[in-house]
């Protein structure tokens, strides 16, 4: 296998109480991969440490066949972070607040124009960042990780607190990166936005990797009912076991022509963490 991220037995403490445990996860490169759970969980935590911004106690983070705890003095091109706490100059255009970090990493003006354009900002080149609203903001956030393209991604939370369609959006620009090769790690809390955008996930709850696979192999783990759920054509609604006798009633209902819509009854990855924690992922 080809690894971007290699995770060993991570652990990390604030104040004697355990905040990441044990924490064992390997990442592919070009994938996008979710660490899923609560506010709270450690997401940021192990984030930081992969980013060299906090030292594990225990256990090991390669990133790019490289120690995390040794990521200064490496080009750190390399590394794209996108967090709510690297803020914004409010006072700053969006054009001045790209154009800081291009003159840190010796990248000509052309390819902010480019990485404003790719997140849908060029007419608020000029726009001091502080009338941004807070969608716009991510999206200068993701900017300025763009920009500098990276090979790997860290994205912390970065559809939080924004409207369906902007993280639609977001989520859009998140795939067309992947599409490029980058890999890609992603904290939510969001589990549609998992869903939709990972190619495996890892649920965390209060420090420890509870769960881990795609994400509908998940779903299917915890698939205890197994039913059919058809909606026929008369309006009325029939439930159908996954059994050997459901077949006749099930090729009858065909034949006739009498169903509307079928499904099958999964659980969505937010049942399976209420079913594992007793929390909601949205918390």
């Amino acid at each position: 296998m080809n690894y971007s991220i290699q995770i060993d037995e991570i652990t990390k403490s604030f104040n004697g109480k355990k905040v990441l445990e044990s924490i064992n996860i390997s990442i592919e490169k070009g994938e996008i991969f979710g660490l899923l759970g609560p506010s709270g969980a450690g997401k940021t935590t192990l984030i930081k440490i992969l980013t060299g911004q906090l030292a594990a106690e225990h256990g090991t983070a390669v990133i790019n066949g490289i120690n995390s705890q040794q990521l200064k003095g490496i080009d750190y091109r390399n590394f794209g972070i996108m967090m709510d706490n690297f803020g914004v100059y409010e006072r700053l255009s969006c054009f001045d607040n790209l154009k800081i970090f291009a003159r840190i990493y010796k990248i000509k003006d052309e390819k902010i124009y480019k990485a404003l354009a790719d997140v849908s900002l060029e007419s608020a080149t000029k726009t001091a960042a502080g009338n941004l609203s807070k969608g716009m903001k991510s999206r200068l956030r993701l900017a300025r990780v763009f920009m500098i393209e990276p090979a790997i991604l860290f994205l912390d939370e970065p559809t939080s607190g924004l409207d369906p369609a902007t993280a639609e959006d977001i989520g859009q620009m998140i795939l067309s990166e992947k599409a490029k090769g980058k890999t890609i790690f992603l904290t939510t809390h969001n589990m549609a936005e998992a869903e939709k955008l990972c190619d495996h996930i890892a649920l965390l709850n209060d420090g420890k990797i509870i769960e881990y696979g795609t994400p509908k192999e998940i779903c299917r783990r915890y698939n205890h009912q197994k039913r059919l759920l058809i909606h026929l054509f008369d309006g009325t609604d029939k439930v159908i076991l996954h059994e050997p006798d459901a077949a006749d009633l099930l090729c009858k209902l065909m034949k006739d022509n009498m169903i509307e819509t079928i499904h099958s009854s999964e659980p969505n990855l937010e049942s399976v963490f209420m079913e594992l924690t007793g929390k909601e992922l949205s918390v």
